[in-house]
């Protein structure tokens, strides 16, 4: 095991659910929250060779990395190359982990092929919008619940974006890709949005859940898979730290080479000090965060 000072930990809707005692993974109390960290290895115990201290790392656990320090088996961390910051290191794990996922194992996007993301504003989806423009070379169709998220979608790289709070999704889609609808839908948002988003798929599309923000979760009409042979799979990015840990790693390493070479930038839409933790929990509550939250512990 190593022992960290951790300099950033990224905030997810997951931790939230977890300290609600909602999140499909239940923790005893008490416990601290956090799964994706930043920081400098403080110590290392017996049969460490992976890392040493003083080395800069981005690691993943369940939970207590919201803390000053954590520690972490060797094997859940990564070496930050030199010009990724700490802030972006911490915003990797999660966002770019699943987005590596579903874009590549999973739906496997190729080249100019048309991705649909919906809560395409969030950290997932701009991970989504970023992974797919600079490194699958896809066209990207951003939907997301207000013009401010959809104007960041576009800015962030999205060829196209619709608002779906006050447009209709499906027409849009096929607007936007003259009646052909997408290759690839990635569905975070759940009911109606989820079902909107299966219905705008093409001919032998991938539909790919993430998860329900909108706090329904909904049914598949299974004829609507019969009737365009589409396909509807799920991600749950932590599961495969258990099930398939080199293409879990597999994903890290990627994501940290990309971000090194500045073929992918991570969006940190705030930061937050360790004190402010509960005000970091209310403004991703309240839907008014963009891209990845970062609690901040230096």
């Amino acid at each position: 095991q190593v022992r960290v000072g951790v300099h950033c930990c990224g905030l997810n809707f997951a931790d939230i659910l977890a300290c609600q005692g909602l999140y499909q993974e239940k923790q005893a109390l008490p416990f601290t929250p956090g799964m994706e960290f930043s920081g400098t290895v403080l110590e290392t115990g017996e049969n460490v060779s992976t890392v040493k201290e003083g080395c800069r790392v981005v690691g993943v656990t369940g939970t207590a990395a919201m803390a000053e320090e954590c520690v972490v088996d060797q094997k859940m961390l990564w070496r930050v190359p030199d010009g990724v910051s700490p802030e972006d290191a911490a915003a990797l794990p999660v966002a770019y982990g699943t987005a590596a996922l579903v874009l590549h194992h999973r739906a496997r996007v190729q080249p100019g092929e048309t991705v649909l993301v919906t809560a395409g504003a969030g950290a997932t989806g701009l991970a989504v919008i970023d992974l797919a423009v600079n490194i699958f070379k896809a066209k990207v169709i951003a939907a997301a619940g207000s013009d401010a998220k959809c104007e960041l979608a576009l800015e962030r790289g999205a060829n196209h974006s619709v608002n779906y709070s006050r447009s209709n999704l499906r027409d849009e889609v096929k607007r936007l890709t003259d009646g052909r609808g997408a290759h690839v839908a990635v569905e975070a948002v759940g009911g109606d949005i989820f079902k909107a988003a299966l219905q705008s798929l093409a001919w032998e599309g991938r539909i790919v859940v993430m998860g329900f923000a909108g706090g329904k979760i909904p049914s598949i009409p299974a004829n609507l898979l019969l009737l365009k042979n589409v396909s509807a799979m799920g991600v749950y990015w932590s599961r495969y730290q258990e099930e398939n840990f080199p293409v879990f790693s597999s994903t890290m390493a990627s994501a940290l080479q990309y971000c090194q070479e500045g073929k992918i930038h991570p969006h940190i839409g705030a930061v937050f000090k360790l004190e402010e933790a509960n005000e970091a929990f209310n403004h991703v509550l309240q839907r008014k965060s963009t891209g990845k939250v970062i609690i901040s512990m230096k």
